[in-house]
Order: C-alpha cells, then sequence, then structure tokens
C-alpha cells in the first residue's frame, strides 16, 4: 500500500479591513492593515540631541559622566540607547544598528527595530531611524583646563643650576612614560617647569614617578581657599616643591675627604659622568666609579667646582697612556669602558707662542684623545674657586687641569645625526623658552645622548628620516658611542597611503556614474 500524505493544510481568511487572503490571526488583519491602525513608535522621537566635547572628543553621559567613543562604534551605540531608554518602557528592543553618514555632519543615525504586543497573542515589529544631533559642550575636565587658573595640586621642579640638561632628560622620561598625561596645563619658569593638576592624587603620583627617576627631594603645602563652617568642610590648594640636586653631568665636584674615603678612597676632586636616578661620579685618576643616591646626597651635600660655562679649550700636545695602574686597597668599582692616560696641554689661543704655558693633566678619555685634538677643561692651576672643601686642601692634591670632554665639530655632528627627540608639546607650544642660548644647551644634551649608551636605554629615540638618506658611512667625528639604527624606533604616522589611493580612485568613479 502507498502511504498516504495527511499534512493538515491551514485555510485562509479574508482579511476584514481589506480583504486580501492572509493566515488566520487573533487581529483577523493583514500585517498592511495592523500597521496602519496600531503605531508602536508612536511615542519614540524621531530626533534627539547628544553633547560631545571638542577638545577631547568625549560623549556626555547622563548624570555626569563623559565617555570617549568612536564614531560607530557600541560604546557610541550604547550612548545613543540610553537617550531613547526613557521612551521605550512599553516596547521591546529587538535591534540596533548605524545609517551612514558623513563624518562632519554632525549627525548620527540609529536604526532601532523594536516589537509589541497590540492584541491579544498579536505581536507587532517594526523598524525606524532615530536621528542624533551632536552638540558641543564642555566637559568639566576641559572647562578647568581652559580656565588656565584652576587648579588643586601644583607640582614645582626646580633645580639650582646654570644648564637644563637635567630637565631636558626629565622632559624625555615624561614622554617615553606619559607621567603628564593628568595635567591640566604646564608652565615654564626660569629655574624649571610648574605642572598642574585638577586633583591631589594625581599630583603625589607624579610626584612619585619623579622621586624614582631623578635624584630629588620634595616639600609640601597646602593653602586655604574657602571653609564652610555650617558642615564643616574645607577647600585646599596643594603644592609639592620638587628640588633636583644642582649637579649636572660635565660638572666638576670637590668631595670632602671623609666622604671621598667611604667611597673608595677616590680623589676628592671627580667628575660628574651622568645624572639619573643617582649621581654617577668618575675619577680622573683611577677611574673609580661610585652612584650616590639621593638620600645620601642630601644627607652629606657637595657642591660642584664649575660647570660647562667655565670650561676652557686646550690643545692636546702630547698623549701617554697609562698600563698597569696600581689601585690601593679598598677601591671601588673601575670602569671599563674609559682608559687612563696623561695628557700635555696647551690653551688653544697660545698655540705656537714663546711664552705658552703647558699643563698636564690625568684624564679617563684616553681612548679618544690624541695628538692635535682639542678638548674642554678646567685650569685648576689658575682658577679662582669659592668653595671651603677645596681651600682646605692640599697642593700636592690639587691637579694642573681636570679634562671634561673632547671637542667635536658639532655642524658636522648635526648634519650627521641621523635620529630626533621628540619634545614636550603644550596647546601647540614646545615647553620651554625656546630662546637662542636655550637652543644651545638642547644641542648639548643630544650630544650627551650620544656619548652615553646608559642614558639612551631610559629615553626614546626616533629615526630622522630626512637626514638618514643623505648620511655618509665614515664619519671622522662620530662618537665610538654614537646611536646605532637598532637603537632608534620608527615614528608612528597616521597617513595610510593606500587609504588615500582608494578614496582618490572614488572621487574620479563619482562624476563618470553621473
Amino acid at each position: 500500500m502507498q502511504s498516504l500524505d495527511i499534512t493538515p493544510t491551514v485555510g485562509l481568511i479574508a482579511c476584514c479591513e481589506c480583504g486580501v487572503a492572509i493566515e488566520p490571526n487573533p487581529a483577523n488583519m493583514c500585517s498592511g492593515c495592523l500597521r496602519s491602525r496600531v503605531d508602536i513608535t508612536e511615542g519614540i522621537q524621531r530626533s534627539c540631541t547628544i553633547y560631545m566635547c571638542k577638545f577631547c572628543d568625549r560623549y556626555f553621559v547622563p548624570p555626569s559622566a563623559w565617555m570617549r567613543a568612536e564614531l560607530e562604534s557600541k560604546e557610541l551605540l550604547s550612548i545613543c540607547l540610553k537617550k531613547l531608554k526613557p521612551m521605550m518602557t512599553k516596547v521591546r528592543l529587538t535591534d540596533a544598528c548605524f545609517v551612514w553618514t558623513e563624518a562632519h555632519s554632525k549627525r548620527i543615525k540609529v536604526k532601532i527595530t523594536i516589537q509589541k504586543e497590540v492584541f491579544t497573542n498579536t505581536i507587532l515589529q517594526q523598524a525606524v531611524v532615530v536621528e542624533f544631533t551632536v552638540h558641543s559642550q564642555l566637559c568639566d575636565d576641559c572647562r578647568r583646563a581652559e580656565a588656565k587658573d584652576f587648579w588643586r595640586a601644583c607640582v614645582q621642579v626646580r633645580q639650582r643650576a646654570e644648564f637644563k640638561k637635567t630637565l631636558f632628560y626629565l622632559e624625555q622620561l615624561l614622554l617615553k612614560h606619559s607621567a603628564h598625561k593628568d595635567c591640566t596645563g604646564v608652565k615654564p619658569v626660569p629655574t624649571g617647569i610648574d605642572f598642574f593638576f585638577a586633583k591631589q592624587q594625581e599630583a603625589r603620583k607624579f610626584v612619585d614617578f619623579l622621586m624614582t627617576v631623578l635624584p630629588c627631594k620634595y616639600h609640601y603645602a597646602q593653602e586655604l581657599v574657602s571653609h564652610d563652617t555650617k558642615n564643616n568642610t574645607y577647600d585646599y590648594k596643594h603644592t609639592f616643591c620638587v628640588e633636583i640636586v644642582p649637579i649636572c653631568r660635565d660638572n666638576i665636584v670637590c668631595l670632602p675627604k671623609k666622604q671621598a674615603q667611604q667611597y673608595g678612597n677616590m680623589s676628592q676632586i671627580v667628575l660628574c659622568l651622568r645624572v639619573s636616578n643617582v649621581i654617577t661620579l668618575i675619577d680622573p685618576n683611577n677611574l673609580q666609579l661610585v652612584d650616590v643616591q639621593a638620600t645620601n646626597f642630601w644627607r652629606e651635600p657637595f657642591d660642584s667646582l664649575c660647570g660647562p660655562k667655565q670650561l676652557t679649550e686646550f690643545y692636546v700636545l702630547d698623549v701617554e697612556p697609562v698600563d698597569n695602574f696600581e689601585r690601593k686597597a679598598g677601591h671601588g668599582y673601575v670602569s671599563k669602558k674609559h682608559e687612563l692616560a696623561d695628557v700635555w696641554l696647551v690653551r688653544s689661543d697660545q698655540v705656537g707662542m714663546s711664552d705658552a704655558q703647558s699643563l698636564s693633566a690625568r684624564t679617563h678619555l684616553g681612548h679618544l684623545l690624541s695628538p692635535g685634538d682639542l678638548v674642554m677643561a678646567f685650569d685648576m692651576k689658575n682658577c679662582n674657586v669659592n668653595n671651603a672643601t677645596f681651600d682646605a686642601m692640599s697642593i700636592d692634591n690639587v691637579p694642573d687641569a681636570i679634562i671634561v670632554r673632547k671637542v667635536f665639530d658639532r655642524t658636522r655632528r648635526t648634519a650627521k645625526r641621523q635620529w630626533k627627540l621628540k619634545r614636550l608639546v603644550v596647546d601647540g607650544n614646545i615647553v620651554g623658552n625656546e630662546t637662542a642660548s636655550v637652543a644651545d644647551e638642547f644641542q648639548g644634551f643630544m650630544e650627551d645622548i650620544e656619548e652615553d649608551a646608559l642614558m639612551r636605554e631610559k629615553i626614546n629615540i626616533y629615526k630622522d628620516a630626512q637626514k638618514a638618506a643623505n648620511v655618509d658611512g665614515d664619519d671622522e667625528d662620530a662618537h665610538p658611542e654614537a646611536p646605532s639604527l637598532a637603537e632608534m624606533l620608527d615614528e608612528l604616522k597616521f597617513d595610510d597611503e593606500e587609504m588615500k589611493e582608494e578614496e582618490a580612485e572614488q572621487e574620479e568613479e563619482e562624476p563618470m556614474q553621473e
């Protein structure tokens, strides 16, 4: 026997409004007639307003929050749906998506799909497009920043030194670690930089960062702004004064005799090699290195005998390496990157004169110097120094001169430099008075980075694409520790060439289609 198909069939009925044959439903009406008689989108507005801060590109989320969201992102969609939530209490949201609009039109269109039970066991579904108009409104943080004088905490970074090399180093650390992201304002002053914050906690976090990257100390003070006697509340302005050690790179310092013995029987006259989170001193007589912690420095501070401005240019007459140097018992760590040498010098403006006075000096730059070079040194024999520790020293222990650094041709070094540094920019301006003297100090800071690989490890240096293509491989004036290409970072650029080509092709195709 053949099986019979006994699948039940549903009979059709006529719509009570238009007479179209439909399947039976509780309303006995077709979907078109049902939509014409019932509108479930009646209470939903077709146009709404949302607010965006034009400075930080954040959207306002009632009652008082601000959220960052990209165009056509799920964050922006949630902000728009929260705006519509009070209007959709009697319907159910099933789907929501964006309708494309021009990015600069200040219009955002959202297509929502909702459902509602209109009759018994009859659910109607409809889609509606809601247009949001974006209005500009300053958020609380940007309003305070635009007020210029609004701040609740201030960090005053100060250094009593002639040169700004340590402040330049701090600038690079801030850029690498983004420690200044919470600042509402930055103001340069002649002796340092002021950083302003909206909250005391942000200022304390910034001070903690400074204490870890630089040898410094700070003082805290607060100023009463207002006092409400009814509920006993106080409003203060908080100030943190951070003082960086007054020692910079290439400074010659004179240590007390007892302190020099504690550091491994070093000479009292030493040279500052670098300033990072510690002060690194080197003894040019025996290559001993010592790292002075900030707590030790502030407990027993020492002053510098001279800075880079007091240095004199000398001409190297002869260089004699010192081999098999015997050090005293109890000496500290000895540098392996430097070499001892005895050097005979004469002032560069007295070269060739019969009455020229020649000086002898022992230096740690024996691996760099050769007869005929120029060096910057401090004439200890003919100097006038106002320092009690130096005056108490025996004349036999005072060298004729202290060689600080070798002189390279700055013009050639700048032309052949394949890397660059970023600067801290606030409100479109570089932080710091960019005068000729400051620009010259910044060039000196870049030379220090070329000569010190340990400093380069803690900051970011970037490839200079404009100079990299025009630089020859050989450079006689290059420092042996100059940065290599492996140490340089590629600067991030947001210009997408492929996207530009696609947009250009689309613009060419549109007139052809028209």
